[in-house]
């Protein structure tokens, strides 16, 4: 049994190939950073051996925005890496922090930069070094293509790590290479760390170096070497994030979810959907969104910040934004939600229509080309084509409530604050400037003059 491990998060370096204004480790990632996916993978590990883990993000460049990020997470502790001078280096600052640190049984070395590395392989590797009862493990996998990552050189016992640039035109032939990621005895690192020099073609103090034949370390070959891939620009970015969301799509697929192409699907890692739901092509679904089940969402939707009940459809082209859609409603196609808009069971939202911080009851129909804003709508209402809530004054917004089994005829519009009671009818081309109590009626037209014949005139 594992009695303790503590975990060293390199995320000390400046990042300058992203181009970015957060250090590598804060850089954007499916809704998330890469950092968060570091941390799961961590925590899923902890989780299932039942640890409670020292762990300690290695800081250096702009460490005060990944100190600030981390802040929620009261048990991650901080060091500081003076200078960029390896990774070597950077375990000495990890051990330098806190002196606890040097009693766990095991040391987990991981780069922040790497989110497609889970719990699985975290376990492999515990598993491996404790049946062979190495003193070190790395991972490795099989790169043939032009690179820069160190390669394993096997001997008849142990393996030493050959730097990039340190390797001769032989050494570069190996396509088993470092992923670095690794796990250390504890006791052993301490024994070889604080020794390592810098005598190397980059200056650095390579924390490979504790790797060498005659020692008890091994390393242990992963066959998906793409999960260990690391971020060091945008285009590295661009790819890690097409496998996270695959990750993502067939973890939906597991549990029901049907996409009809769901590489043109973008949802973010945050985001649930519930079995029987259906996502047509080219939908952007983001930022901790909740889709119910047996959800409809078709072609061309963008939906942020979002809760949708079971049985929704959402039409094409619709954008939701920091919205409530309840069973069963309609939306679209082409509608706008905005903040706050919250859309009743069995609701009708048709096409160009805009809700803003207003509450629809259930059973509400509002077809077509209307805007609705800072208001409240009863119950089996029902709102003609062009309606306007008239919320803004210029200088503040007002309020207007609607009540429940109320028509409101086409081309209307109500210059809030104001109150339509229940049961009322609003005549097409109103403009409603005064309160209706329930069961009124209100028209408010100019006259209609006809003069037979005299269209002539005005027709050429």
């Amino acid at each position: 049994m594992v009695k303790s491990v503590g975990v060293a998060i390199l995320a000390a370096g400046e990042g300058k190939r992203m181009g970015l204004e957060v250090p590598k480790p804060l850089a954007p990632a499916m809704g998330r950073t890469l950092l968060d996916f570091v941390l799961d993978g961590i925590q899923s590990f902890s989780n299932e051996l039942k640890l409670k883990n020292k762990i300690v993000a290695i800081v250096g460049h702009k460490k005060e925005m990944i100190e600030a990020y981390l802040q929620d997470f009261p048990a991650i502790m901080f060091a500081h890496q003076q200078k960029q001078l390896g990774t070597a280096d950077a375990l000495k600052s990890y051990f330098n922090s806190d002196e606890s640190l040097k009693q766990t049984e095991y040391t987990l070395v991981i780069c922040a930069d790497t989110p497609l590395i889970r719990k699985e392989h975290l376990l492999t590797l515990i598993n491996q070094m404790k049946k062979n009862a190495a003193d070190a493990v790395v991972a490795s996998f099989t790169e043939n293509s032009n690179h820069s990552y160190g390669r394993i050189v096997r001997g008849p016992k142990g393996l030493k790590i050959i730097e990039a640039k340190d390797a001769t035109s032989e050494i570069k032939k190996i396509n088993e290479v470092n992923s670095g990621l690794y796990i250390f005895k504890t006791e052993y690192i301490l024994k070889y760390l604080f020794n390592i020099n810098s005598n190397n073609a980059a200056n650095e103090f390579y924390l490979t170096d504790v790797f060498d034949f005659e020692r008890n370390v091994e390393a242990v070959h992963f066959e998906d070497g793409y999960k260990f891939m690391g971020v060091n620009d945008l285009s590295q970015l661009e790819i890690v994030e097409s496998y996270l969301r695959k990750e993502k799509c067939d973890q939906l697929k597991s549990h029901g979810v049907r996409f009809i192409d769901s590489t043109s699907v973008y949802i973010d890692w945050n985001c649930n959907i519930g079995t029987g739901s259906v996502i047509y092509p080219n939908v952007h679904i983001r930022n901790n969104c909740t889709i119910g089940s047996n959800v409809t969402i078709d072609v061309g939707n963008i939906i942020e910040k979002s809760c949708i009940k079971d049985g929704v459809s959402i039409k094409p082209y619709c954008h939701i934004d920091d919205a409530i859609i309840h069973k069963q409603a309609s939306i679209g196609p082409y509608a706008r939600l905005r903040p706050k808009a919250d859309i009743g069971e069995k609701s009708k939202i048709g096409n160009f229509v805009e809700i803003k911080k207003a509450k629809l009851h259930n059973d509400v129909k509002i077809s077509h080309l209307s805007y609705i804003g800072d208001a409240e709508i009863g119950e089996n209402s029902n709102i003609g084509c062009g309606f306007i809530t008239c919320n803004y004054d210029g200088a503040n917004k007002h309020f207007t409530k609607i009540g429940k089994n109320c028509f409101i005829g086409s081309d209307s519009q109500a210059i809030a604050p104001i109150e339509i009671g229940d049961r009322c009818f609003v005549a097409s081309g109103t403009t409603i400037t005064k309160s209706m109590p329930d069961d009124s009626f209100a028209i408010a037209r100019s006259k209609q003059t006809t003069k037979n014949g005299l269209a002539s005139r005005f027709l050429k």
